[in-house]
């Protein structure tokens, strides 16, 4: 019997927290002790959302297959700052996208109902930090993208990427983007 979704996640990562989480079949997403509660919160059928925020594109959306459990052991190599993500969280991958099917935000965050409370050259902020609750019809439209990705269309509104030699950058988290591009 399918699930309802109560709640739509959006988890920020680094492109090596997703790649460990490619590494391991997206079987469990790792949440900090400062998200706790969040975790708690978090029941099976629960949608998330996987944002890389380095690249500023969205990657993945998984379904969470469980309830929170906490267990100390480092889920990852440890990080500098110690952390071992020891709230886990079960999940199973509904879209998971390739390194050149990967939405750019920067093309589809506009669109988003959830950066509205930011200004438009500002909207990376609206990511920041791991854990997010996001509308329903912004997963939804997301989602859809992702599908559409997986077919090889690209997003339904595409403007050309910035480059490191140009100018003209909305913001500095474009002109860093571009860079690591």
């Amino acid at each position: 019997m399918a699930v309802t979704p109560r709640n739509y996640w959006m988890i920020a990562v680094s492109p090596g927290y997703f790649g460990m989480l490619e590494e391991g079949g997206f079987g469990v997403v790792g949440l900090s002790r400062t998200h706790k509660k969040r975790a708690q919160r978090m029941e099976r059928g629960d949608r998330i959302l996987v944002f890389i925020a380095r690249d500023l594109v969205f990657a993945a959306a998984l379904t969470v297959a469980g309830a929170c459990y906490e267990e100390d052991t480092p889920l990852f190599p440890p990080e500098p700052r110690g952390e071992t993500y020891p709230w886990r969280v079960p999940v199973k991958a509904d879209a998971a996208l390739g390194l050149q099917e990967r939405l750019d935000a920067r093309l589809l965050a506009p669109r988003m109902e959830y950066v509205r409370k930011w200004t438009a050259e500002r909207w990376p902020l609206a990511f920041q930090g791991l854990l997010h609750l996001v509308p329903k019809a912004d997963f939804l439209m997301l989602e859809a993208e992702m599908r559409r990705a997986k077919r090889g269309h690209k997003p339904e509104r595409s403007a050309p990427r910035p480059s490191a030699a140009d100018e003209a950058f909305a913001c500095e988290l474009d002109r860093m983007a571009a860079g690591a591009a």
